[in-house]
């Protein structure tokens, strides 16, 4: 599983420096990057952490960085760091799905609590997407006629009626609902029913 991670982003070497120590004296792990085009160059899709991305920087700027990863669908959030006149640009960036953004000068403990917040948000989505992954995976694990049932089921359909409608007995109607249940690992049928949405959601 690949590190969680802080990576820096600016073109201010003492600034990349004293960002590194803080990090590295709370046990965060980092990556320092000189330029947009130098983080562009490296990035890998299954990253884990975040971004704390300078909003202005000669050569490929903070937003147009931001606009890549958006485009290629990274999910990693960002905090811009920004000074006085580009409070609308991080605004505006938080529109497009920036994380957050923080004014220059700023306290070191106030960063460290958006990293902090911004970490524990990529860990909860990373593990919601595990989850939806899982889930499509028993999905999938389904034959057509059991996702039939299962579509029956959620729509709150007794066995009866689902033998009818599927020209089924109902006792393999039953069989089918205890398969379904199993491979779900559904343990209600409540359960079963958000299952269903999420999938649908999902997909």
């Amino acid at each position: 599983m690949t590190e969680t991670t802080v990576f820096v982003v600016d073109d201010d070497q003492a600034v990349l420096d004293s960002l590194g120590m803080l990090l590295r004296s709370m046990k965060i792990g980092c990556r320092l990057f000189p330029s947009a085009q130098d983080f562009l160059d490296a990035y890998q899709p299954d990253w884990q952490g975040c971004i704390v991305l300078d909003i202005r920087m000669p050569g490929m700027s903070g937003m147009e960085l931001h606009r890549h990863l958006v485009d290629q669908h990274s999910t990693m959030p960002v905090i811009f760091v920004t000074g006085h006149g580009d409070v609308p640009m991080a605004v505006e960036a938080m529109h497009t799905g920036a994380f957050d953004f923080i004014q220059k000068p700023y306290r070191d403990q106030d960063l460290l609590d958006r990293i902090n917040q911004a970490l524990s948000w990529d860990e909860e989505h990373r593990s919601q997407e595990d989850r939806k992954r899982e889930l499509l995976d028993r999905h999938q694990s389904l034959t057509p006629r059991e996702r039939e049932v299962m579509e029956c089921v959620v729509r709150g359909l007794a066995n009866k009626v689902i033998a009818m409608d599927l020209d089924l007995s109902q006792r393999t109607v039953e069989i089918h609902r205890a398969r379904v249940m199993e491979k779900m690992h559904a343990r209600s049928l409540a359960e079963l029913v958000r299952m269903s949405m999420l999938i649908q959601e999902t997909a």
